[in-house]
């Protein structure tokens, strides 16, 4: 591991504060002027299912977490099972001594202290802030003072005990590590919040969820700013509701978003082929989770890409990109936001779990986000579907004392449903005539990140894998080339050109190579070799160094 990466990691069954521990820890790393990177791993249980935080920490801009840990903090024994090999180099762990015996960590009596306060089974969460400020260095009142900022309940018991863990660990483990300040304190926000944020920056109105991890947090964040920007947040009474009732608000004028994981957007595509059809700008979030069906509700994986590019029955534009990073996606919200606007047809935001609930610290300029004006009609009769030149129609926005027909039927320019031969074949024309459009719109912009690099083979890859591969090339000091497209459909194949020939290889989440397939089908590119993780977990930098240096 880099000598400037610090890696702490904390276990526990859920309900035991696992996860604010982590987020503690991150703002302790962040009140240095350090990054993070920090990814929650957790069960689909309410209760007793094992979960675990890891927060990677350097001084410099860290993309990743890291598996291996310099301070591991274990609540109960499966804890310290599942994570005895997750111990780095010179690294240490912490275990709860009244749930077992082990002679490869430091054990101090968790359970025992904890006992003698109210609220005994949040208390292990404090414990493990104070066995990492112990650690570390964190003198006791800098550390009070952090809990008494983070914990609102039980101020003083959580205060007392937290000094009592520092006293019990320091004599072993008291300034164990030394780390180096960053330059400055930033905020730290999920790729979700980053979405909802991006989004409202864009011009949000309304915003339409039914929960489904991992895409359930931007519904409860927009519901916390709602009355902060006039935004309208409604938790529907399922997944057809939501696509269906965003599509009407569409209809009024009203900017809006929809969030959901795979299984909810499997119910939308008939609505979302309505969007198509009634050219509504309406903006989906897909969040992926591995499937199919349930799969496993709480992990991470990319195999919905497909799904994405070709949802929906019939012909019709979607416009479908991926965040890489938790900065990006605040950005790339609200430019899919305006896009939807700009060209009148439904898109969808690709993204999985790892980026969506993974917090880094971040730094947006809110002064670069974009908020496009609608085509308006202006004078003379309404034709809602009108045959422009660029196939973009001047939209019309109750109230009005013309009439605006949307319509799920095929239709005339004025929305009025036809069966007429010549007029299916123009309304088809029409909708097509945005493809052009839009690609011409798109070179101008920005679509594909490219990192220029020494060796000759290329790596492909998107979304928020392409995190996992930098870190992983810093970590074995390699150099090739990065291709990242954020545009996915349509795919930008004019930047894409030049390595049609090259060596490439790609990485990605998917059992059956779905970024793959799509860059042979798309860009006609040459695929040497693709590197493929598909357990729910995300690359670790380490483990995909080792691949990595074997292929390249």
């Amino acid at each position: 591991m880099d000598s400037d990466v610090f890696t702490f990691l904390v276990g526990g069954k859920a309900g035991e504060g696992v996860k604010k521990a982590g987020s503690v820890a991150a703002h302790m790393f962040s009140s240095m002027g350090r990054h993070i990177f920090q990814m929650d791993d957790y069960m689909s249980l309410i209760r007793g299912g094992h979960n675990f935080s890891v927060v990677s920490t350097a001084p410099r801009w860290i993309s990743s977490h890291y598996m291996k840990a310099n301070l591991v903090v274990n609540f109960d024994k499966r804890s310290c099972e599942a994570h005895m090999n997750d111990i780095a180099e010179k690294g240490i762990m912490i275990f709860n001594s009244d749930e077992q015996e082990n002679e490869r960590g430091i054990g101090i009596p968790l359970t025992s202290e904890a006992k003698k306060y109210p609220m005994k089974s949040l208390m292990y969460g404090v414990g493990a802030v104070a066995i990492l400020s112990a650690t570390i260095g964190f003198e006791k009142e800098k550390m009070n003072q952090i809990i008494e900022e983070e914990y609102s309940r039980g101020i003083e018991d959580n205060i007392a005990f937290a000094n009592k863990i520092y006293d019990l660990v320091y004599p072993d483990c008291g300034k164990k590590f030394t780390l180096d300040k960053g330059d400055k304190k930033r905020p730290i926000i999920t790729g979700n919040e980053a979405i909802s944020l991006g989004a409202i920056a864009g011009g949000l109105d309304v915003y339409y969820g039914y929960p489904m991890t991992p895409a359930s947090t931007i519904l409860h964040t927009l519901a916390r700013e709602a009355n902060n920007f006039g935004l309208a947040v409604v938790h529907a009474e399922g997944e057809i509701a939501v696509i269906n009732m965003a599509i009407g608000s569409a209809f009024t004028g009203a900017r809006v978003m929809v969030g959901t994981s795979g299984g909810g957007f499997a119910l939308m595509t008939e609505g979302f082929s309505l969007a198509g059809i009634t050219e509504a700008p309406v903006l989906v979030i897909l969040s992926q989770r591995p499937g199919p069906a349930t799969g496993v509700p709480t992990y991470t994986e990319q195999a919905d890409l497909a799904f994405a590019l070709t949802a929906g029955h019939g012909d019709f534009l979607r416009i479908v990109t991926s965040p890489r990073t938790v900065r990006e996606a605040y950005y790339l919200s609200g430019e899919m936001l305006n896009l939807v606007w700009k060209f009148q047809t439904p898109g969808i935001i690709l993204t999985e779990k790892h980026l969506s609930e993974s917090s880094m610290t971040v730094e947006i300029d809110v002064e670069k986000s974009k908020w496009e004006e609608p085509k308006m009609h202006i004078v003379g009769d309404y034709k809602r579907y009108l045959d422009t030149d660029d196939g973009v129609s001047p939209m019309l926005f109750p109230p009005s004392n013309q009439i605006i027909k949307w319509n799920s039927y095929e239709h005339d320019e004025f929305g009025i449903t036809t069966e007429n031969a010549e007029k299916i074949s123009l309304m088809h024309d029409k909708r097509n005539k945005k493809l052009k459009i839009l690609i011409e719109y798109l070179k101008g912009q920005d679509t594909v990140r490219i990192i220029r690099g020494e060796n000759p083979t290329n790596i492909f890859t998107y979304g928020s894998t392409y995190m996992s591969v930098l870190e992983a090339l810093r970590y074995a000091s390699l150099n090739p080339t990065i291709v990242a497209p954020i545009y996915l459909s349509p795919l930008p194949i004019w930047k894409l050109e030049e390595f049609k020939e090259q060596e490439n290889i790609v990485i990605e989440q998917s059992s059956t190579g779905q970024f793959t397939k799509l860059l042979k089908e798309k860009a006609g590119m040459k695929i040497r070799n693709t590197i493929k993780k598909y357990d729910g977990r995300p690359f670790d930098p380490i483990d995909l160094a080792k691949k990595l240096k074997e292929v390249l």
